[in-house]
């Protein structure tokens, strides 16, 4: 008898006994936004494609700039024979041992902020304008970069800079 009885006991302690715990619905809002937060300070949404060229350089700006602010020269190499041609690469190496700096940023440090930006598509190549910001706040800066993909690939095939400003 014990062995049938000391389950329903539990069983119906369960039943009336339920803790309070309140669901996330009641706890927090959903969203930052909800919650009240100003605009400028939540990250807009980002999508992308797998099979877009301005995609594939948008991801591999924010990937080297990552890996170059973190000092990881490793996964930077990674990266650039990711996404760049193999001439690129060999263009690259060349340009940075006549400079000393990074020949993908055309730089010796890692910018604070980047932004990507389409330019024109045309004769199987697509062509991305990325502005870098070095520094912060009133004193910040601004270097700019042409990026040029192959569209069969959607490797990037060029990177100069540029004077244009967008």
């Amino acid at each position: 008898m014990f062995t049938t009885v000391l389950p329903t006991v539990l069983a119906s302690a369960l039943l009336t006994v339920t803790p309070a715990v309140p669901t996330a619905a009641h706890t927090a809002a959903a969203t930052p936004r909800e919650a009240g937060a100003a605009e400028d300070t939540v990250p807009a949404d980002r999508s992308g494609a797998a099979e877009s060229a301005f995609d594939h350089v948008a991801n591999f700006c924010g990937a080297y700039i990552d890996a170059r602010g973190s000092a990881s020269e490793r996964l930077g190499q990674e990266l650039r024979r990711h996404y760049l041609t193999a001439d690129l690469l060999r263009r690259l190496a060349d340009w940075e041992d006549q400079h000393a700096a990074d020949g993908v940023l055309r730089a010796q440090g890692a910018p604070t902020a980047w932004k990507v930006s389409y330019e024109d598509s045309a004769m199987g190549h697509t062509w991305t304008r990325v502005r870098l910001t070095w520094g912060t706040g009133e004193h910040s800066t601004y270097t700019y970069l042409s990026l040029r993909s192959d569209l069969a690939t959607n490797l990037i095939s060029d990177i100069s800079a540029t004077t244009v400003q967008r």
